[in-house]
């Protein structure tokens, strides 16, 4: 978020002849020293900025100052737009205002060629209503609270310490301190429901430090599965596993040969491949998959 927030403070200035740090730091909802930092990131990156003490001192950019396109590369400038229009992709304020600034600065007309869009399908609106509370809650650090069901289904009130938003193997997260755990927790955003922003004040500052220690952030045992899927599931194939995990048999057929975190979601992940899917290895996962497929059966031929 620093790096759109460097630029708004330089157009700001070109407008305003001086303003404060309290002012800057109102503006953006974040701490005197933070804008402080952001000026001295600004004043290494060679642009003139002052200040002044007293009345009617504050933070000026040095008179006649232009802000030279010529400060970065064009690399470095297709860098910072690309950055901007991922920003813009979890629906944070005003950064289709400063992409659409840079790209005139920068002479850029050809900035649509890659659109970022990290919701689900029919699912834009609601998404983007929970990224703008969990970003508030974050940036004011308030506690925030929400009902959250678990991977078996279980509903509870949860009441977390919000630390980040992530992004990993094709869905959201939210990463932070769950009060009721006393324990850092990740929680999958589809999963969480009735989010409210509190007015109590996060107390634990040092979020990545607790991440760190945390018994739930360890990596799960890897089991080594050695698959078979028919060639109606080449779009699979190649949406869920590396070419190099692939071989590609005689009759069309792919053998897949990967190592995979344990755990209940294992079976429910090759469940989703149906009668593409067949499990070589290890012996037990195919023989579970085996049982979950009978009482499958069970379920719907007990009623006729």
């Amino acid at each position: 978020m620093q790096i759109s927030r460097l630029f708004q403070i330089i157009y700001i200035l070109l407008k305003k002849k001086s303003i404060t740090a309290r002012e800057l730091s109102e503006h953006f909802e974040v701490s005197v020293r933070t804008i402080y930092r952001d000026i001295d990131a600004l004043c290494q990156a060679g642009i003139p900025i002052y200040s002044s003490q007293g009345k009617g001192g504050g933070i000026s950019l040095v008179d006649k100052f232009i802000f030279d396109k010529s400060l970065f590369s064009e690399v470095e400038q297709d860098k910072i737009l690309l950055a901007l229009q991922s920003l813009s992709a979890v629906g944070y304020d005003d950064i289709n205002d400063v992409l659409s600034k840079l790209s005139n600065l920068f002479q850029k007309s050809d900035i649509n060629w890659i659109e970022v869009d990290f919701s689900n399908w029919g699912s834009e609106r609601k998404q983007k209503e929970i990224f703008n509370l969990i970003k508030e809650s974050i940036l004011k650090q308030k506690v925030i609270n929400f009902s959250y069901f678990s991977a078996d289904g279980m509903k509870s009130n949860r009441y977390v310490e919000p630390f980040k938003l992530l992004f990993k193997d094709k869905a959201w997260y939210l990463q932070g301190y769950c009060l009721e755990r006393t324990a850092f927790r990740t929680f999958k955003i589809t999963r969480m429901n009735d989010i409210n922003i509190t007015d109590e004040s996060c107390i634990h500052q040092y979020l990545q430090d607790l991440m760190d220690d945390s018994p739930s952030e360890k990596f799960s045992e890897l089991i080594h599965l050695k698959l078979k899927i028919s060639s109606e599931g080449a779009y699979r194939v190649y949406d869920d596993f590396d070419e190099e995990n692939i071989t590609i048999d005689k009759d069309g057929s792919y053998s897949i040969d990967i190592s995979m975190p344990e755990g209940e979601w294992i079976y429910n992940y090759l469940l989703s491949f149906g009668t593409m899917l067949e499990i070589i290895e290890p012996i037990d996962v195919r023989n579970e998959i085996i049982n979950r497929l009978g009482n499958m059966i069970n379920k719907y031929t007990s009623k006729t």
